[in-house]
């Protein structure tokens, strides 16, 4: 079967459910193209969500999966990849199931660096309960549960996860397509915790939030596509760039300063420094001169916890035989009399 795979294997017999212009649509589509490219049988991918709008996200693929607990999918999916640690697994959860009940879990899971693949759609909103403010939604924001507006500082979604200490960190957007699946297959690559941040509209309840970076007059000015050892430009014409002074990042007009690409920032996955300072582009592009960053931001590879756990195992099946009674008894113990 592997290499013969094509995109409708992956499609379910399941209605999809999502309203009407979903962003979630999107990466669905996304998905089912990218994985026959992977040449994963596909008996061996597994789809584990939590809850809410995007975690229908399994019923919707044609592979093994599981619609898990409000927040608990990486923990579900950590269980599963030790248990049997060939399997692909996706962890697909939203900015309110990942974040809010969920952010002890995803944590630990990104410093434990199993080899998951995280899919984190970000609408910065609560779709499936009808419109709460989530952990990502910006300060000022009506909804339900915030009629006067939410005085909540947001997450930074990619900058927690850098600070929890995660191997791989990326961002996209459901209205690019081409570079969503690049930035899929950089995913699954990616022997470690990978976590992929996708800007994903809710038509409903939060529609446009993120229109500065899709729409076409504006995103040339506050969008930036970051590749390895390529320096940090955009604008309409390629005319702005990022230029470091000492450790502080600034946009400059290189061309009217007569500057080459050479004196800009050079992106570069291995460098922790440059990461958080890309993390930290963030701001409102309203009042902010920083683009956004899209694409690889970080990418360290390093031995993942379940490659760690098999290999003390077998080490200390080689260093002792177990003395059952031994064990039971203990060095601890003493008399009831």
């Amino acid at each position: 079967m592997e290499g013969t795979l094509t995109a409708k294997d992956f499609v379910s017999d399941q209605d999809v459910k999502w309203c009407p212009g979903c962003g979630d649509y999107s990466i669905l589509k996304q998905m089912q193209q990218t994985l026959p490219e992977l040449g994963y049988r596909k008996e061996d991918i597994v789809f584990i969500s939590g809850i809410g709008c995007s975690s229908r996200f399994p019923y919707y693929m044609n592979t093994y999966g599981m619609h898990s607990i409000h927040g608990r999918a990486p923990s579900v999916a950590s269980g599963l990849k030790i248990a049997n640690p060939h399997l692909h697994v996706w962890v697909i959860t939203g900015d309110g199931d990942a974040l809010s009940i969920g952010g002890n879990h995803l944590i630990h899971t990104l410093r434990r660096n199993m080899d998951l693949n995280i899919l984190l759609f970000n609408n910065e909103i609560y779709g499936l309960t009808k419109g709460q403010y989530s952990p990502t939604s910006h300060q000022g924001l009506k909804t339900k549960s915030s009629p006067l507006g939410s005085i909540d500082y947001p997450f930074n979604p990619l900058a927690l996860a850098l600070g929890a200490n995660a191997s791989f960190i990326a961002r996209s957007m459901d209205r690019d397509p081409k570079h969503l699946r690049d930035m899929m297959h950089r995913t699954a690559e990616h022997k470690g915790t990978s976590l992929l941040e996708v800007y994903q509209n809710c038509p409903i309840f939060n529609d446009g939030v993120f229109e500065d970076f899709t729409d076409k007059k504006k995103k040339n000015s506050t969008t930036i596509y970051v590749e390895h050892q390529q320096p940090l430009i955009f604008g309409e014409d390629s005319e702005l760039g990022i230029r470091l002074d000492g450790l502080t990042p600034e946009v400059v007009n290189y061309k009217k300063l007569g500057l080459s690409v050479n004196d800009l920032m050079i992106h570069d996955e291995k460098d922790l420094n440059k990461a958080n300072l890309l993390t930290r582009f963030f701001d409102d592009p309203a009042e902010s001169s920083f683009p956004r960053p899209f694409g690889v931001i970080y990418a360290e590879e390093r031995p993942t916890y379940e490659d760690l756990l098999v290999e003390q195992i077998e080490n200390a099946k080689q260093a002792k035989t177990a003395d059952l009674n031994a064990l039971l008894a203990g060095s601890n113990f003493w008399e009831v009399k």
